[in-house]
C-alpha cells in the first residue's frame, strides 16, 4: 500500500509546500515572484514628458519638411483636434548626425546626442486618442476610455518587488491633471499595487517627500506595539470575512509604512552623493536642478530595488504656440539630467538590467498652428535604453513630413507587450479576473517588438 501510495504522499508533501508558499505570498503580497522566462530587465525608470513633445523637432529628422516649408500638406490631415491648422512648418532647430549609428538628433539635446549609441529609438509610435487625458491614460494603462491598472501596478502584480522596505511602484512629482491619480492607480488590482507618489507637479523635487514618513511623537517600539495590536484586531476581523482585498491591503500598507520609516528617508537623502555625481545630473545649475533631482532619486530608488519609478516633466511640452522657445527651454531642463542618469546607470553596471524609457502621450503636427503645433497621436518618438534593448538603432519611420507612422508601426499596446516581455512576462498570460472577465495590460491587443530586443 505504501509503495502504491508513495506518489500520493509525495503529492501531499508538495501540496503542503505550495500551501506554505501561498501563505507567504498572502502575508507578503509584494514578495518577489519568478518571471515566466529569463528576464532582461529587473526595473524600469520612465521619464514622462507630459504635454507631448514634437517628434519632428526632437528625434525624427525630416529634411522634406524644411524643403516644403509653407506648402499645404499633400496628404489627408486627420480630424481637427483643437483648432484649424495651417501649412507645413519646418523645424526651427538644426539636426546633426551623432555616434557610430549616425542618428540625427536635434540641436536642443546636445547631451543626449553624445550617448546616442546607448539608445534605442522608436520613431513609429502611435496612439488612439488626440486628447491629453485619454492619451495619457492609454500610455500609462492601455485604455483611453476606462480606468484600468497602470504599467507599474501590472509589473508589481506579476513580479512583486525586490525591496520589502520600499514600495514597488513610485512616481515622483506626478501630474494632477489629465487623469491625475488614475495614471498611477492600481484600479481593480489589489491596493498594494497602487503607485506611491512623492510630491506633486509644481512641488520642487528637492522638497518632494513621502508624506508622513516621520513620526516625531512615538518611538519605534511604541509604534511597533500599536501596530501589533491593530494587526491583531484587523486579522480577527478578516477571519470573519470570506475575502476582503481592501482590508488585506490596509494591513500590508501599515506594515510597509512602518518599515519605510527607516529606509525611505535614507534613499531620498542626496547629501551623501558626491559633488561629481550631483554635477553629472545638473544639480549645480538652476535650470536642471529640479529634473536632475528627480532623476537622481530615481536611480537611488531603482538601485534600492524598487520595480517601477517614474519621473514627470509636467506639464510643459504642449506647444500650440511658441514651439521654438518652448521646446528649447524644456529640453534644456531635461537634457543633462537624462544623459547623466543613463551614464550613471551604465557606470554602476545597472543599465544592463534597468530599462529607461523616454516619451510623451503623443507627438505634434508637422503643420503649423500659428508658430506652434497641434496634438498628433499618429506619430510619436520614444527612446529606450538598457534593460535588454538594442543600443544604437532607430526602429520604424514616419512619412516624409512626419505626420503618420508608416513603417513598422508601434502602438502603445505593442510597447506594453514589449516591456512585459523584457521583464520575462508573456503579456497574454498576465491576467486578472474582475467583474466576470479576464483583464490584462494589453487587453486583446499587443505584439512584442522583437527587432528592438538585443
Amino acid at each position: 500500500m505504501l509503495r502504491r501510495a508513495g506518489t500520493g504522499f509525495g503529492a501531499m508533501a508538495l501540496a503542503g509546500l505550495l500551501g506554505e508558499e501561498s501563505s507567504a505570498a498572502s502575508a507578503n503580497p509584494l514578495a518577489v515572484l519568478q518571471p515566466e522566462y529569463e528576464a532582461r530587465a529587473k526595473r524600469i525608470i520612465f521619464l514622462f514628458m507630459h504635454g507631448g513633445p514634437s517628434q519632428v523637432d526632437t528625434f525624427d529628422y525630416k529634411p522634406e519638411l524644411k524643403r516644403d516649408h509653407g506648402k499645404p500638406y499633400p496628404g489627408k490631415k486627420p480630424r481637427i483636434v483643437s483648432s484649424s491648422t495651417g501649412n507645413l512648418m519646418a523645424s526651427p532647430f538644426e539636426f546633426q548626425q551623432h555616434g557610430q549609428s549616425g542618428k540625427y538628433i536635434s540641436e536642443i539635446f546636445p547631451q543626449i546626442a553624445r550617448i546616442t549609441d546607448d539608445l534605442c529609438f522608436i520613431n513609429s509610435m502611435y496612439g488612439s486618442n488626440s486628447r491629453h487625458g485619454a492619451a495619457l491614460l492609454e500610455l500609462h494603462t492601455g485604455s483611453d476610455t476606462f480606468i484600468r491598472p497602470s504599467m507599474g501596478s501590472w509589473l508589481t502584480y506579476g513580479l512583486g518587488t525586490e525591496n520589502q522596505n520600499l514600495p514597488g511602484y513610485i512616481t515622483i512629482c506626478p501630474t494632477q491633471t489629465h487623469g491625475g491619480m488614475n495614471a498611477w492607480s492600481s484600479s481593480f488590482l489589489p491596493a498594494y499595487h497602487h503607485g506611491t507618489r512623492i510630491g506633486l507637479n509644481g512641488v520642487p523635487a528637492g522638497e518632494a517627500k513621502i508624506p508622513f514618513i516621520e513620526n516625531k511623537h512615538l518611538t519605534i517600539a511604541e509604534q511597533r506595539s500599536q501596530l501589533d495590536l491593530l494587526k491583531e484586531i484587523n486579522s480577527e476581523h478578516l477571519t470573519e470575512r470570506i475575502h476582503d482585498d481592501a482590508l488585506e491591503a490596509r494591513i500590508a500598507s501599515f506594515e510597509l509604512a512602518f518599515r519605510m520609516q527607516r529606509e525611505a528617508p535614507m534613499v531620498q537623502n542626496l547629501d551623501n552623493e558626491s559633488e561629481a555625481t550631483k554635477k553629472l545630473y545638473g544639480l549645480d545649475k538652476p535650470k536642471t536642478r529640479d529634473f536632475g533631482t528627480q532623476c537622481l532619486m530615481a536611480r537611488r530608488f531603482a538601485e534600492s530595488g524598487v520595480r517601477f519609478v517614474q519621473c514627470s516633466h509636467s506639464y510643459k511640452w504642449d506647444a500650440h504656440s511658441g514651439i521654438k522657445d518652448n521646446h528649447r527651454n524644456n529640453a534644456a531642463e531635461v537634457d543633462q539630467p537624462i544623459a547623466g542618469l543613463i551614464r550613471d546607470l551604465k557606470s554602476r553596471g545597472l543599465l544592463e538590467d534597468t530599462l529607461v524609457m523616454w516619451g510623451g502621450e503623443f507627438g505634434r503636427t508637422p503643420v503649423s498652428q500659428g508658430d506652434g503645433r497641434d496634438h498628433n497621436p499618429h506619430a510619436i518618438s520614444f527612446f529606450l535604453a538598457g534593460g535588454g534593448t538594442k543600443p544604437g538603432i532607430a526602429y520604424g519611420s514616419t512619412d516624409d513630413h512626419g505626420y503618420y507612422a508608416t513603417v513598422n508601426r508601434v502602438h502603445f499596446h505593442d510597447l506594453h507587450a514589449t516591456i512585459l516581455h523584457l521583464f520575462g512576462l508573456e503579456h497574454t498570460r498576465l491576467v486578472y479576473s474582475y467583474a466576470g472577465r479576464d483583464f490584462r495590460l494589453t487587453d486583446i491587443h499587443g505584439e512584442v517588438i522583437h527587432d528592438i530586443i538585443a
